[in-house]
């Protein structure tokens, strides 16, 4: 990657336009040398406006994430975590499995700018772009094994559940197992990887996706009906605020899951999930359709579902689960 490209990203990040000469002027260099950092930028599919006698701009003012603001924010969960802020990764998560596996310390949060091959459940690809979205993993070490570490996700969506509802998310709420709904639609995704043996130490990498104010353009490229933060309050919130708020909530529930496991947590899961004594559809990895009605989750976070046959069991597999109609 250049290495001017994010500088000149952060300079543009006022959202108004900026001449390639004053740009160059800034950093000393020359004005081709700018055209190719900002070529750079749109290869990784930054948007930029180009105006003849005008310069560059974003096509929205974007807050870089800060550091020390994230810190402060904190508070007493400041040395909890060891912040690393990256201008641009294919996949946090990616990139801390590999650390984990080299040693990195307990707490390690590594979130991105931009995360160009954010991944999903399901292999699905996380739909992100600069400004956008917020992106982060976080490496969690366990004494146990990994095989204790059922329910985790699910222990990570109640982390957010009280971060969004801080923020004003009010109307946020969980779909089993890691999604995050609001207005119906997709707001945030978890995604966790487990390293260590069954018997343990453990480590689990934690990854979250959130949307913050996504363009058009790239809801409609979404395959499924998707929202944003920004949607849902009303106004904008820095991605400081955001990414303080659920490592704060984060250092609490995980602090709880691991004394007591996911039962400790399980009533409040229960009480913000989306289909709570609705009648849902599971669809099965063979095809096949199980209908009935969900009726909470059981002390591993495993989905119980009342169906003709009796309460029947569904663990975070090849399972999608959608409101029956």
């Amino acid at each position: 990657m250049n290495s001017l490209t994010f500088p000149i990203l952060r300079l543009l990040g006022d959202g108004r336009f900026h001449s390639g000469e004053d740009i160059a002027s800034h950093f000393g260099v020359t004005r081709a040398t700018v055209w190719n950092a900002l070529q750079d930028a749109e290869t990784l599919g930054v948007q930029l406006f180009s105006v003849r006698g005008k310069g560059y701009r974003l096509p929205e003012p974007v807050r870089f994430l800060d550091g020390e603001r994230i810190s402060a924010a904190l508070g007493v969960h400041r040395e909890t975590f060891a912040l690393e802020i990256h201008d641009r990764m294919d996949s946090t998560n990616s990139y801390l499995m590999r650390a984990a596996s080299a040693g990195a310390a307990h707490g390690t949060c590594a979130v991105a700018e931009l995360q160009t091959a954010g991944r999903g459940r399901r292999g699905r690809v996380w739909q992100a772009g600069l400004g956008n979205s917020l992106a982060f993993s976080v490496l969690w070490r366990f004494e146990c094994g990994a095989g204790a570490l059922s329910g985790l996700s699910l222990a990570v969506g109640i982390a957010m559940m009280r971060a969004l509802h801080e923020l004003g998310a009010k109307e946020a709420v969980l779909k089993w197992p890691n999604d995050v709904l609001g207005s119906e639609r997709k707001l945030a995704g978890i995604l966790i990887e487990l390293q260590g043996d069954m018997d343990g130490p453990s480590a689990a990498v934690i990854g979250i996706g959130l949307n913050l104010r996504l363009p058009e353009a790239m809801l409609r490229a979404i395959d499924q009906p998707a929202t944003d933060l920004y949607r849902l309050l009303g106004k904008a919130v820095t991605p400081d605020d955001v990414l303080s708020a659920l490592l704060r909530h984060l250092a609490d529930v995980l602090q709880v899951f691991e004394q007591s496991g996911f039962e400790e947590l399980r009533e409040e899961w229960t009480s913000h999930h989306a289909y709570h004594g609705q009648a849902v559809r599971m669809v099965m990895p063979d095809g096949r359709v199980i209908e009935g009605i969900a009726e909470g989750v059981a002390a591993d976070g495993a989905l119980q579902v009342r169906t003709a046959e009796g309460v029947q069991r569904f663990t975070a597999g090849e399972i999608s689960m959608r409101g029956a109609s």
